[in-house]
């Protein structure tokens, strides 16, 4: 049962090439089946979420984090009477554009570009996403990309500048750029995403954090949303220790976050009252934490953001990575490959080429044309 401000596929504002609709599925869940079986899709699963996939087999991959943010959005997207197929689409979709490494490829893809082409914009890995839908992707005889409708596109570009979204409104007038031009929200269902993007995020980095033996729990007992459901897990089980403890820790503040969102949302569209989607988007974010919760989120962060994302070992990991990118790009500046299929925008389709790749596949490149092996 779908709330008149939830987003529905009769009135999908369509896709950029019109088609039939299907005999058995919504729009909306042929674009998540697009998703699923799309080239860019299969890649995130050796492509890196915090630790590179040769540091070990069970950390998180751009894949494993993408089907846990499906799997909370929908969660949330049932209770809230929001379209869960929307959500389960969005959310597959959203990390498609990221490079290999990880945000350390990202930065150094963007530098880069932007000294290659200044004009260009540089490289955005959300700006990305969209690009591989729209076009990178070669499925169909009729169109480049997966032709997805308005809705999970726009759910897809969760940032851009202000620079990219004239440029998206110039291909495109009145499409997905128009909103951050004129300041406008995404649908509600997009909103969902980008939280349940955070929410999964910060809870898996905890996890891999500790299981990396970056983090310990006496660090993380420093954290009060992680110390809150700490203490909870020892209460209700005074033996519980080492991963069942943190296990149990990060279920329990996992929960109350989702309980938390699920609460702060209920107030904020009672409050708000839109009627219908275009309600929506001239209000103000209504898929929010309460004002405690985002601070105690933002606690955790800072804390993963000083303990883990900066720790000297992934410090060195990022650092190596950067210079993959980096010489790759260069040596291709050099000598495009083969393979490489140029429309008369050399820098664009180099970013294009190495974002696409998976971390092996960047590392075997970048020994084949430099001779060096950075990572063992």
């Amino acid at each position: 049962m779908l709330q008149p401000y939830a987003c529905s596929p009769a009135q999908s504002r369509g896709r950029r090439h019109a088609e039939a609709p299907a005999p058995t599925r919504s729009d909306f869940q042929r674009d998540r089946d697009r998703i699923v079986h799309s080239t860019a899709f299969r890649r995130l699963v050796y492509k890196t979420q915090v630790f590179l996939n040769h540091e070990g087999d069970l950390f998180r991959t751009r894949l494993t984090h993408s089907l846990e943010v499906a799997q909370l959005g929908r969660s949330i997207a049932r209770t809230l009477g929001l379209n869960e197929d929307l959500v389960e689409a969005i959310a597959l979709a959203h990390d498609l554009g990221h490079t290999p490494f990880g945000h350390a490829g990202q930065d150094a893809l963007n530098e880069c570009l932007l000294a290659a082409a200044p004009e260009s914009g540089g490289f955005e890995h959300n700006l990305q996403s969209l690009r591989v839908v729209d076009k990178l992707e070669e499925r169909y005889p009729d169109y480049d990309g997966l032709n997805l409708c308005f809705e999970t596109r726009e759910g897809i570009l969760k940032h851009c500048s202000a620079a990219n979204a004239r440029r998206l409104e110039a291909r495109e007038p009145g499409g997905v750029g128009r909103r951050f031009l004129e300041r406008m929200q995404p649908s509600l269902e997009a909103q969902l995403c980008n939280l349940a993007d955070e929410i999964a995020y910060n809870a898996h980095d905890v996890d891999d954090g500790v299981r990396s033996g970056l983090l310990s729990l006496e660090q993380l007992e420093e954290v009060p949303l992680f110390r809150r459901f700490l203490r909870e897990a020892l209460e209700k089980h005074p033996a519980l220790k080492g991963r069942r403890l943190l296990f149990e820790s990060i279920r329990r503040m996992l929960s109350e976050q989702v309980y938390d969102v699920l609460r702060a949302t209920g107030r904020a569209l009672a409050a708000a009252a839109p009627a219908d989607v275009d309600a929506v988007r001239h209000a103000r974010p209504l898929v929010l934490f309460s004002a405690a919760m985002s601070e105690e989120g933002v606690a955790l962060k800072r804390f993963l953001r000083d303990n883990l994302y900066r720790h000297p070992q992934v410090a060195d990991t990022t650092g190596r990575a950067k210079d993959v990118i980096r010489e790759l790009f260069a040596a291709y500046q050099a000598e495009p490959p083969a393979a490489l299929a140029i429309d008369g925008d050399l820098p664009r389709a180099l970013a294009d080429y190495i974002a696409g790749m998976t971390d092996r596949f960047a590392l075997r490149e970048h020994e084949r044309l430099t001779g060096r092996r950075l990572f063992d």
